[in-house]
């Protein structure tokens, strides 16, 4: 019995971290941390941080389409293999893909989106213009909004999700937290009612 439970959970586990394998593993690699501060620093506005939030955008969805993997793999392992650890796999499989399905029906939308990167852009061509906060902009993207490095004007109320890059508390942690909040925002919005 106990066999059962551990595989059941081997199973489960696993089937969870499939899908979410292209978000956490693609992100952390050297290559595509370059030209970014080290975690937890500010990020400044250019058109390479709205490339990466569209490709953790793309790295999501390539997640929901490995989401096939468990289900298939849990499902041939019910039929002809431990069943306990094909039930782990096919739940967490279809767990995760009803999960990101509800993203589409008016739930929790992903972390990274489309609007989100045309929001950094449009925050990018203000500060280009005429209509700039002040002589001198640079907009940085910190953990609770966009803010001015020169003048700390807030330019735009957005939380800054999970961009993957390498933390100063180690790979694994960063890569559990990664695993845990699928790139969103780890701290709440101040709505002011205090």
């Amino acid at each position: 019995m106990l066999s059962a439970i551990l595989f059941l959970i081997a199973g489960f586990l696993l089937g969870h971290l499939i899908p979410r394998v292209p978000f956490m593993v693609l992100c952390r690699t050297s290559g595509f941390n370059k030209g970014f501060p080290p975690h937890p620093e500010p990020i400044p506005l250019s058109p390479r941080l709205t490339q990466r939030v569209l490709h953790m955008r793309w790295f999501h969805r390539l997640g929901t389409y490995t989401t096939f993997l468990p289900l298939l793999f849990g499902y041939l392992s019910i039929l002809g293999g431990q069943s306990t650890f094909g039930y782990g796999l096919f739940l967490a499989g279809g767990w995760t893909l009803l999960s990101r399905g509800q993203a589409l029906l008016g739930g929790a939308p992903v972390a990274c989106t489309l609007e989100m990167a045309q929001r950094l852009q449009m925050v990018m061509n203000i500060a280009d213009s005429e209509d700039a906060c002040c002589p001198h902009p640079q907009p940085q993207w910190w953990v609770e909004s966009i803010r001015c490095e020169s003048c700390s004007k807030k330019l735009e109320d957005m939380m800054r999700p999970d961009l993957g890059r390498p933390r100063k508390d180690g790979f694994f942690r960063g890569w559990l937290r990664l695993w845990l909040s699928e790139g969103r925002p780890m701290v709440v919005p101040d709505d002011g009612k205090n």
